[in-house]
């Protein structure tokens, strides 16, 4: 097949493309500039140098391919107008090139919001904090439209590899910075790491299903504080970890400190039945060395001023 992703050099963009070329796709992924796009290039994935703010500039490749997968997460600006236009800019292609399309749009467990010790699975109702309020409408959008085979991905909080939400704690380890976390920590996340989730969307893509939701998480339920005391041993950090009421952390983080107190359990098993898939890692917390090992190699490499 082939396949364009946004979002390409982003954290689970570029996982998911290296996913989908691995399994032998051709690749195309959207990035902002040539200084980006040398990281796609050396994984055998053709850079498209563009905007989503633009979608002509984008459109042309886009429209090349059978399989549309949105994996871009922009949080400052018009979060909800940018995800909106790259959908609808995905689906004004339908009539062009290999037809029908699949589109793979990116949402997030959080839509559930407080599952309050019950389990979610994809026929529960949403009750979406306000950071991601607006992404059930766009959900709806890219399942709805004829023409297209649209499928929803509702991933856990990711880790592994580069790391990204678990990275700001392991960066504040590292430091010897006060290691916080929102809330009392007994509450659970619902995790996934970022290889598991890569091989959630080749196998929705290869699929051939449309108007689908999966859900992708692993079975953990690690409490918080778990999570965040394997990162303090794994980094020999010494210091008490401090727990922030959601209250005094919504003040310095907004909307975004209510995501992370959330408490969730999510249930995958549709994506196990439907798609055969099985996550490989059972849980942050059992790796938490070599996910801090990683994340800092990927660091020092990210510093270096050549790249190497």
């Amino acid at each position: 097949m082939k396949v364009f992703i946004t979002g390409a050099s982003g954290y689970i963009g570029s996982n998911v493309a290296q996913a989908f070329r691995r399994a032998g796709h051709e690749v195309w992924g959207l990035v902002r500039n040539e200084k980006k796009a040398w990281m796609l290039r050396e994984n055998e994935i053709h850079p498209v140098i563009g905007r989503m703010e633009e979608p002509g500039s984008y459109s042309g490749p886009a429209g090349g391919c059978q399989v549309l997968v949105h994996a871009a997460l922009q949080m400052h600006g018009d979060t909800a107008g940018l995800d909106n236009m790259t959908v609808d800019s995905f689906l004004s292609l339908s009539g062009t090139g290999p037809c029908p399309k699949t589109l793979i749009y990116t949402s997030g467990c959080w839509v559930y919001g407080n599952t309050k010790g019950e389990i979610a699975d994809e026929t529960s109702a949403l009750s979406p904090p306000s950071l991601v309020a607006w992404r059930p409408a766009v959900e709806r959008k890219a399942l709805g439209t004829s023409g297209t085979r649209g499928i929803v991905i509702r991933p856990g909080c990711a880790y592994g590899r580069q790391e990204r939400l678990f990275g700001i704690w392991m960066s504040d380890a590292q430091k010897g910075d006060h290691l916080s976390v929102i809330g009392d920590g007994v509450n659970r996340w619902c995790a996934v790491h970022v290889d598991d989730l890569a091989d959630g969307y080749l196998r929705a893509a290869e699929s051939g299903l449309s108007g689908e939701i999966f859900n992708l998480a692993d079975p953990s339920r690690q409490r918080v504080s778990e999570l965040v005391e394997a990162i303090a041993c794994a980094a020999d950090y010494k210091k008490d970890i401090r727990y922030v009421p959601v209250g005094e952390a919504e003040r310095q983080l907004g909307p975004f400190a209510e995501c992370l107190a959330l408490d969730q359990h999510v249930d995958s098993r549709k994506a196990e039945t439907l798609l055969g898939w099985r996550p490989r890692h059972t849980g942050f917390a059992d790796e938490a060395e070599i996910f801090f090992e990683a994340w800092k190699a990927h660091a020092a490499k990210a510093e270096s001023p050549v790249g190497v």
